[in-house]
């Protein structure tokens, strides 16, 4: 099978594509604003030449590798980015994504994510890892609306911001019959457990298997 990378797809209300080098005041505005940035692995962009730089080695990069999912997240009116969703091609697959705060609160990346998730699972992918600093508890409920199950949780001190962070480590199998959990973080954290009542998923289970292999 012929992998793609970052195939264009649609939903009801969006179109999610690449970005382009004519993004740059979109992706500006999408990753300069310090409350949305609160709960992102890096620092706020400072100018239009941070954007641009982003954009070549956060995107145009990862579009020339033979596979990827990096999309923009546009309305469908105007087809400006107004966030990004992806799915990194590492053992984590870690699904993550942003939103200008404008557009907060309207179910716009749970519609993405759905749509992004059908792609990877439509195209082989095992599993979809997702984390979140427990002081960011919405960014769980998008998790679990797009059908991702609570494991565990560690901590991290995270980078660049050099902070220590709780985070709570998300998954979804797409093999029915795969119960493996994806371990790496659990394993590099000296701090690490199980909360209860997250959700109705089987992380709990992870507590009597900490010997067992990863994902």
């Amino acid at each position: 099978m012929a992998h793609m990378n970052t195939p264009q797809l649609e939903t009801e209300r969006l179109i999610l594509r690449k970005f382009t080098e004519n993004d740059t005041e979109a992706l500006y505005l999408i990753l300069s604003d310090e409350e949305v940035n609160t709960f992102l692995p890096w620092f706020p962009l400072k100018s239009i030449e941070e954007a641009r730089a982003f954009f070549e080695t956060r995107y145009a990069a990862e579009y020339k590798k033979p596979r990827a999912y990096a999309y923009a997240i546009c309305l469908k009116e105007d087809n400006a980015p107004i966030g990004y969703i992806k799915v990194d091609m590492d053992e984590s697959h870690d699904f993550g994504y942003g939103l200008r705060k404008e557009f907060w609160h309207r179910g716009i990346v749970t519609e993405a994510g759905k749509a992004v998730i059908a792609q990877v699972k439509k195209d082989g992918l095992p599993y979809i890892t997702a984390t979140h600093d427990v002081n960011n508890p919405r960014s769980g409920g998008v998790m679990r609306q797009v059908g991702m199950k609570y494991q565990y949780s560690y901590e991290e001190q995270w980078q660049p911001k050099d902070f220590l962070v709780t985070f709570r480590m998300y998954q979804l199998n797409f093999e029915e019959k795969d119960y493996s959990v994806f371990k790496k973080y659990w394993d590099n954290s000296a701090v690490h457990f199980v909360e209860t009542g997250i959700d109705g998923g089987r992380g709990s289970a992870l507590s009597s298997e900490r010997k067992g292999g990863g994902a």
